[in-house]
């Protein structure tokens, strides 16, 4: 298994290091608000009107759940929308969509400005799905995909932070994350799905499963490589179907071993350097291995 000669690394992480570049939702309603205690529930399948607008919602689930296959055009890797974003984007703790269309505009530190929610899917095209120039705002793909999101966030309180949004916090541990350990709980809880080289599963030409480092994984400037983030996604929502079975610290230690890979370059690639890239997007930016030097081995070259 290719690990980088990173096997009984014992990683040490400061105290500020998990501190995650969110969007500020501070201009929004606060937490006062008394939101549910359970999780919100989105409308059924069944409640959409057979209209037009009904058909643009099934459009844009169609694209959410295929985007491969939909949207090759705009997808530069394996994924869909569906593998970050559980079941259709209906999972409480999988970053669901009715959690995230309410909250939107709001600003984003990773591009430092007020994103509108078209402009949040631009950027799971561009980063997550590897895709290079992403659709237009206006275009029929993010169209589809809006008016999804808006519909399964139809009968939630807008500017609301609802329980479930997002992937929720696992806290940083003292010791730190041990990358041996996340390479025994990635044999014996991923490679079943994911492969033992990280490389998903395909039936034809498409993935079924997706893979989690490599070519036709997320890319350096993704969300997901941050390793806090992979460790809340991870603790909440794997293995598939057994969600909150990993401890902590077997979440920590699988995220850092998934994301000790390479994959594809962070498209911001600042003059071909990875240590001028680390500096401007990467060194405040949670925990990740992005331009560090690990065993020798600088991490973020990309795949070539």
């Amino acid at each position: 298994m290719k690990a980088f000669m990173l096997l009984g690394m014992l990683v040490v992480l400061p105290a500020h290091a998990a501190t995650i570049a969110m969007e500020d939702q501070s201009q929004l309603q606060p937490a006062t608000a008394h939101p549910p205690a359970a999780p919100f529930q989105p409308p059924q399948e069944s409640e959409l009107p057979d209209n037009a607008y009904g058909k643009l919602v099934r459009q844009g689930y169609a694209l959410f759940v295929d985007t491969q296959r939909l949207a090759p055009q705009f997808v530069g890797n394996g994924l869909n929308c569906s593998n970050c974003h559980l079941d259709q984007g209906r999972l409480a703790n999988s970053a669901p969509l009715w959690g995230a269309y309410p909250m939107y505009p709001a600003y984003r530190k990773k591009n430092d400005k007020v994103n509108t929610f078209a402009e949040r899917l631009q950027g799971c095209f561009q980063f997550s799905m590897n895709g290079g120039t992403p659709p237009a705002a206006d275009s029929p793909e993010i169209t589809a995909l809006s008016v999804y999101a808006y519909w399964l966030a139809s009968k939630a309180p807008l500017g609301v932070e609802l329980p479930g949004r997002g992937y929720p916090d696992v806290a940083q541990l003292a010791k730190g994350y041990d990358l041996a350990q996340g390479a025994q709980v990635y044999k014996g809880q991923c490679a079943v799905c994911h492969g033992a080289e990280g490389q998903g599963q395909k039936v034809g030409d498409s993935y079924v499963m997706p893979p989690l480092w490599g070519k036709d994984s997320y890319n350096w400037g993704a969300g997901m490589h941050r390793i806090n983030t992979a460790a809340s996604f991870i603790k909440h929502n794997m293995p598939l179907g057994k969600g909150g079975s990993l401890s902590d610290q077997q979440a920590w230690d699988v995220a850092a071993y998934v994301n000790s890979h390479e994959r594809p370059q962070d498209p911001r690639l600042i003059e071909g350097s990875v240590e001028k890239t680390r500096v401007k997007f990467h060194a405040n930016d949670g925990v990740n291995l992005y331009g560090q030097t690990v065993d020798g081995v600088l991490i973020g070259q990309g795949i070539r």
